[in-house]
């Protein structure tokens, strides 16, 4: 991997989002297969896009829980509900995300949204590490 300003400012906002778990363990455990596509996701989405002037974290996290709905991409909406939560997005708007999908995406995508959200709180109550 190659690492430089980025990718160290990458890894430090995985961090803040998703713990260690998120991000060392991420990286530090990559394989053949997969190391180039954590090197893109640390260096071009969390040193370079999450961290443009434009948007607050707080609103790029509920644009990323919207656009994960939309896709049914159930893990990946785990993951971002906790960084949402880290950001400082509180569990009313993650709920009216859910229920607002219902119009433009359909309510199985709400019903997915709602459980997900519902399994991701009970989890952190239960001091449960989340899955990345």
């Amino acid at each position: 991997m190659i690492e430089d300003e980025l990718y160290d400012s990458g890894l430090r906002l995985r961090r803040e989002m998703f713990g260690s778990a998120g991000a060392e363990d991420q990286v530090e455990n990559t394989t053949e297969l997969d190391d180039k596509l954590q090197e893109i996701v640390t260096r071009n989405c969390f040193g370079d896009i999450w961290q443009r002037a434009g948007l607050e974290r707080h609103t790029r996290s509920l644009i990323t829980i919207g656009m994960l709905l939309a896709l049914g991409r159930s893990h990946e909406l785990r993951i971002h509900i906790n960084g949402a939560l880290a950001n400082g997005v509180d569990v009313l708007e993650l709920r009216e995300v859910m229920l607002h999908s219902y119009l433009y995406c359909g309510i199985p995508a709400a019903v997915d949204g709602i459980r997900t959200l519902d399994s991701v709180l009970a989890a952190r109550e239960a001091g449960e590490s989340f899955p990345s």
